[in-house]
């Protein structure tokens, strides 16, 4: 494995960017990559290096490829991971004050459950619709079933929001817990899978208008879902 830096020209906006990085992580010389909107730079973890040339005429007329000659560098000061997630814990605690406030003065187990699923799917597949477009190429390059189908990475904001309208509802509620835990449990084994590898790739829970790192916490945000299926389920009459 070796790893390769170019600078990439003519990127515009983020959809340049993730069809610039989808692009080049679907060449089979490529095992991982990752592209910065602002600078060009771009990293390649390829398995028989590369030419400039070729990934240019790959990725076609509106972009232009040079070698990168400075170290690879996303920006001159990374932010800390407190920092970089800093947006996915606001959203948690406001979660968690719609959680209470629905729930108070009687909080039961399972309709906390419900609620917090509810809110939880609503609010993040609004951040999914934000920008569309980008979603579903950002999803599939962790998810195991949206790399198989990019159809399913499209139609999953409407899912998530479909099983937010449900659990707050309180309509099907077991069907809806049943998808919750196997679309989680998928995307909980990618999440892992990345971790494992030490891909440096964004996350797509909040879409891609929020540019937030696949880490630790990402993987607990899962499974703190997946907990709440569970005490959902257990705890239904």
């Amino acid at each position: 494995m070796h790893t390769q830096e170019f600078t990439v020209t003519g990127m515009t906006c983020n959809n340049c960017r993730l069809g610039v990085l989808e692009k080049l992580s679907n060449l089979p010389e490529v095992a991982a990559a990752e592209v910065d909107l602002a600078s060009g730079k771009t990293q390649l973890e390829v398995h028989q290096k590369v030419t400039a040339a070729y990934l240019s005429a790959q990725l076609g007329d509106k972009y232009t490829v040079d070698s990168s000659l400075q170290p690879f560098s996303m920006s001159t000061e990374a932010p800390s991971k407190l920092q970089q997630l800093f947006p996915l814990f606001l959203i948690f605690g406001y979660l968690i004050a719609g959680v209470i406030y629905l729930n108070y003065p009687s909080f039961k187990l399972q309709a906390i459950a419900h609620d917090f699923m509810g809110l939880f799917f609503i609010v993040f597949s609004f951040f999914k619709f934000f920008d569309y477009k980008g979603f579903p190429a950002s999803f599939a390059r962790y998810d195991p079933i949206a790399k198989k189908s990019i159809t399913y990475a499209k139609v999953y904001p409407f899912i998530e929001l479909g099983l937010g309208v449900a659990f707050l509802l309180r309509w099907q509620l077991q069907l809806a817990i049943g998808l919750t835990f196997v679309l989680l449990l998928s995307t909980t084994i990618g999440v892992l899978k990345a971790l494992i590898y030490k891909r440096t790739i964004d996350c797509a829970c909040l879409g891609t208008a929020l540019k937030l790192p696949m880490t630790e916490a990402t993987l607990i945000e899962n499974l703190i879902m997946l907990a709440m299926c569970v005490i959902g389920f257990f705890t239904m009459a």
